[in-house]
């Protein structure tokens, strides 16, 4: 089994979390699945900014992306998170890989909006390499900083470059561990499954907002792109990651259609 674990950067900001999620991560990986762990790490970077003066500005959840921007999201999140995650996951018994997008041109962007700086929208994944890495036993860790051929970088959508890798390389699973416990209905209760066309009902009656929105939405992308199954899993619940695997009924399972549960 391939599967894709996306961690928020909210989870990784403490030491303590960062070290549990590594340590199950790494025992999904020696159960025999190939692993891939993409991140994201907003909360660190408007942290980072903050401190040395740098006013984050978002359009529609987007951080516009000046250049001192880019700069800082190279630091941040192919920098400090990166490593810092690589190094808890080998502490935990792993051999951990750092990576961006930019590598190998794993993942390609162009430039979404001048008017939102070096925002990128992903445009393919070249996965050969998640492949040689996992299929030699080390794990892949992506930060979602991606490039193109012209040798331009941009800060791109955790969610979205965990959708392009997962799609790219094959996964089938893709899991999103995140600080919500799942998605919820109008009352306000745990959907446990929904599908692409449900996901997309919650969103246009208003259900789903915000950053939920922006994840139904990487969600039900990775399940045309042929993943196939996406969970929303609450990151702080201990042995969250093992229950995903073992279809125990934690946060919200997004299937297509044609498999869901009877």
């Amino acid at each position: 089994m391939r599967i894709l674990v996306k961690l928020g950067g909210t989870l990784l900001d403490a030491p303590d979390a960062r070290d549990r999620l590594a340590a199950e991560i790494v025992a999904a990986a020696e159960q025999g699945t190939q692993t891939v762990v993409v991140h994201g790490g907003g909360k660190q970077m408007t942290r980072f900014l903050a401190e040395r003066g740098v006013e984050s500005r978002f359009v529609n959840g987007l951080r516009v992306t000046t250049p001192e921007v880019l700069d800082a999201v190279l630091k941040v999140f192919a920098g400090s998170v990166n490593h810092e995650l690589v190094s808890a996951l080998n502490r935990a018994g792993a051999r951990a890989v750092g990576l961006s997008g930019i590598d190998a041109c794993l993942v390609e962007a162009v430039q979404m909006d001048p008017a939102l700086g070096a925002v990128g929208r992903v445009t393919r994944a070249n996965p050969e390499l998640l492949g040689v890495l996992t299929g030699a036993g080390f794990l892949p860790v992506v930060a979602c900083v991606a490039g193109d051929r012209q040798g331009n970088v941009y800060n791109v959508n955790a969610d979205q470059m965990a959708v392009a890798c997962a799609a790219g390389f094959g996964a089938d699973r893709l899991v999103f561990l995140t600080d919500v416990e799942g998605v919820l209905d109008a009352s306000g209760q745990i959907r446990r499954e929904l599908t692409g066309s449900e996901c997309a009902q919650l969103i246009a009656e208003g259900v789903a907002t915000g950053g939920m929105q922006a994840k139904l939405n990487a969600a039900s992308s990775a399940l045309e792109q042929g993943v196939t199954q996406v969970q929303i899993a609450p990151g702080a619940a201990a042995g969250v990651l093992a229950r995903v695997l073992a279809n125990d009924p934690i946060g919200t399972r997004l299937v297509r259609a044609e498999v869901r549960s009877i």
